[in-house]
């Protein structure tokens, strides 16, 4: 049977729900998926919108990435609700704290992913998860970034310079039409990172809304972590869970 992969369709992968202890003593809820007949070849560590604005583990490109991308690509993706923040997969103890003690749940998250032997790990926020790749990313074993939409809002100007004497690949998605930063204004925040390959993505919003800014999104991350899994398929040929 073949099917188009777009919106909620959910392709074969080993998917397991996870949780994260801080060292601030904290329960977090969280799912892993993985390739179904294979060892994964690197890993996404992500990092969810806002909560106070809607964002959680379950916002729609990271639940789109864990369904479609360990078996498109190879990839083991990490989803979590950071302090505080709820989702059907449940509520993740503490209180949300602005960016600020979140810096304990990025690092519960990528010990977890080590503790697991994960291959190749990448933190990939989006919005809100931006800020706290940024603060807390340079202090962790992970490959690389991916910035989705960043708002600069709590990143400093010195907390992004800092990223320049870091070697470590540094992708930022910008939408043509974000609601926060665009990328002109963008392209002059993140100046300070000769090495950071900043993408404009022509009639893309914040929220990448629709299945085209959708694959256009998963796209971009496969070509940052994985480029030999490209092009990515638009339609699956077996079965689906």
């Amino acid at each position: 049977m073949t099917i188009e992969i777009r919106g909620p369709v959910l392709l074969p992968a080993h998917r397991e729900d996870i949780t994260l202890e801080t060292l601030d003593g904290l329960t977090l809820v969280g799912e892993l998926a993985t390739p179904e007949e294979k060892p994964p070849a690197a890993t996404l560590i992500t990092l969810h919108p806002l909560p106070t604005a809607g964002g959680f583990m379950d916002s729609h490109i990271f639940r789109k990435a864990a369904a479609r991308l360990p078996a498109l690509a190879d990839l083991a993706v990490l989803r979590f609700n950071t302090r505080g923040t709820s989702s059907p997969r449940g509520t993740s103890d503490g209180e949300f704290d602005g960016g600020r003690a979140e810096a304990f749940d990025v690092a519960a998250a990528v010990d977890f992913a080590a503790e697991r032997g994960l291959p190749r790990p990448w933190l990939v926020g989006w919005s809100f998860g931006t800020e706290l790749a940024l603060k807390y990313g340079r202090d962790h074993a992970v490959e690389g970034v991916i910035l989705l939409s960043p708002p600069l809002h709590r990143a400093s100007d010195d907390e992004v310079a800092a990223w320049a004497d870091d070697p470590r690949p540094l992708v930022i998605l910008v939408p043509e039409h974000d609601d926060f930063l665009q990328p002109d204004e963008a392209r002059q925040r993140f100046a300070s990172i000769p090495h950071a390959h900043l993408i404009a993505v022509e009639g893309g919003r914040h929220l990448w809304v629709g299945e085209t800014q959708t694959r256009r999104v998963l796209t971009e991350i496969t070509a940052a972590v994985r480029p030999e899994a490209l092009p990515l398929p638009t339609q699956w040929d077996g079965a689906v869970p």
